[in-house]
């Protein structure tokens, strides 16, 4: 391309370009680029002129050329496509009438912050240092699926939406961040695609607001994190799902609204994470999937537990912050798979590793209360009476209350009604005390039950004494065998 062939404008900034010097053609600091196709030829730029600077730009000795442009308009494409730029390409505050193709481009650095885009071509992009995206505004489908990027993805801020595209609007599946992907205040408008990607550093998606309801605000499936995933102060309206992903650090919810009303507002099965916050946020609307996660710290607040959770096989180090027993339970029993006994068994562990006893205990009885309603009617009312008498082997104590209150109940009665002894002259002296406790208990003999016999209504009450004693003693070992069994 003869340099005669060009405006005012694109002379400018091919002058400028060998040197390395950026050119601003912004007459204030709030011009919008969304607005800018109406923007006069004196600040119109064709893509054909920055692709020839790119390729075969003129150099000039002992200077670094880059192209570092401001507040242009670039018409016609810019086809960039299996290039190799060996120069930094800066493009801010610019208005594309068509969306960028940078398809298996290699590039130095690539910065599109505060510009207006229909769409962005980038699949395979390979990016040496950071590509920043900041504040963009992109109103077409942001592909960057299988892109290698050296540096660090900021995205903070920037709006993507497409209206009529069937595609996720977002696209990074496949690729690799080798610093953080940044991007906290990003609004987006359909669904984000990370399957498969791998991020280097962290994640901040810290006061974003993701919106596709119906359907996955953001699919993250086989996401590897090897930092923090912070995604604080949030609102996503659409599915988030983490399956089969991998934070090394924190995964951080806290004060963020997730709703997929009738789904899984949080799909994280099979996941591995370092620590799992979900807390003070409002209530999640759509079910709390973690069934199979690996955790080391789950920061749970009860009050952040939806009304359904899938949390078989879930399996957790510690549990925080440390709340009662019967704080915790309610969660157990919102699950949609119902009776699952591995649930049980793992709040049970947590509170037996910070020693608090009386909560583990208090988890295995619910545990036992809530495997009687899957039992035939027989079942559970054996289980009704090992709950009554002591509590399924987890209170002890309430068994010794009902033998000293038969026991009184009977030594009053039958030191009032003294039954008859069966051998006049060979009958030990009568001890009220002493016969209910014969009749109480099964393997101990005082001597008395088989010298004294009662009769009518009285005897009727020794059945009782006797019948009572056997399913005591049944449900004391039976509870004590139980509890062994658990320590």
């Amino acid at each position: 391309m003869e340099i005669d062939e060009l405006t005012a404008a694109e002379e400018r900034v091919w002058r400028a370009f060998p040197r390395g010097e950026a050119v601003d053609f912004r007459e204030s600091a709030e011009d919008d680029p969304e607005a800018g196709g109406h923007w006069g030829p004196e600040r119109t730029v064709r893509a054909r002129v920055l692709r020839a600077l790119l390729l075969a730009g003129p150099q000039q000795d002992g200077e670094t050329a880059s192209l570092s442009l401001a507040g242009a308009r670039v018409t016609g494409r810019l086809d960039l496509q299996y290039a190799t730029v060996d120069r930094p390409v800066r493009l801010r505050h610019c208005h594309f009438e068509e969306a960028p193709r940078f398809h298996a481009a290699r590039l130095r650095e690539l910065n599109l912050s505060e510009s207006f885009l229909p769409g962005f071509v980038g699949h395979a992009l390979q990016a040496d240092g950071v590509v920043r995206l900041t504040r963009t505004r992109c109103h077409g489908v942001l592909r960057l699926g299988g892109a290698r990027i050296g540096g660090s993805l900021y995205l903070e801020s920037a709006r993507v939406s497409a209206p009529d595209a069937e595609e996720p609007v977002l696209q990074l599946n496949q690729s690799a961040v080798g610093g953080d992907l940044w991007a906290p205040g990003l609004r987006t408008h359909g669904q984000i695609r990370l399957n498969g990607a791998a991020v280097a550093g962290s994640v901040n998606l810290n006061e974003a607001r993701l919106s596709c309801p119906g359907g996955a605000a953001l699919d993250a499936e086989t996401f590897t994190v090897e930092g923090d995933m912070l995604v604080r102060r949030a609102e996503v309206r659409g599915w988030l799902g983490l399956r089969g992903s991998r934070v090394a650090g924190r995964l951080d919810l806290s004060y963020t609204f997730l709703s997929s009303p009738g789904g899984s507002a949080l799909w994280a099965p099979s996941t591995t994470i370092g620590e799992l916050w979900l807390r003070k946020g409002p209530p999640m609307e759509g079910a709390l999937n973690l069934r199979r996660a690996r955790l080391e710290v789950l920061f749970l607040e009860p009050e952040s537990v939806p009304d359904e959770v899938l949390i078989g096989e879930l399996t957790y180090t510690s549990l925080v912050p440390h709340e009662p027993a019967e704080r915790r339970l309610p969660m157990l029993e919102r699950e949609r798979n119902g009776h699952v006994p591995y649930a049980y068994e793992q709040l049970t562990a947590a509170y037996r590793r910070i020693g608090d006893d009386h909560a583990a205990r208090l988890v295995q009885l619910a545990k036992q209360r809530r495997h009687r309603h899957t039992l035939p009617w027989y079942g559970r009312l054996w289980g009704l009476v090992q709950d009554v008498t002591v509590g399924y082997g987890f209170r002890p104590l309430r068994a010794a209350g009902w033998l000293l209150s038969l026991l009184a109940v009977g030594s009053v009665t039958y030191a009032a009604h003294h039954p008859q002894p069966l051998k006049a002259g060979e009958a030990p002296p009568f001890s009220p005390v002493f016969y209910t406790l014969d009749l109480l208990l099964p393997v101990i003999s005082f001597g008395q039950d088989s010298a004294f016999a009662p009769h009518g209504w009285y005897q009727l009450l020794a059945y009782v004494l006797v019948l009572t004693g056997w399913i005591l003693a049944t449900t004391v070992i039976a509870g004590v065998t139980r509890t062994v069994s658990r320590q």
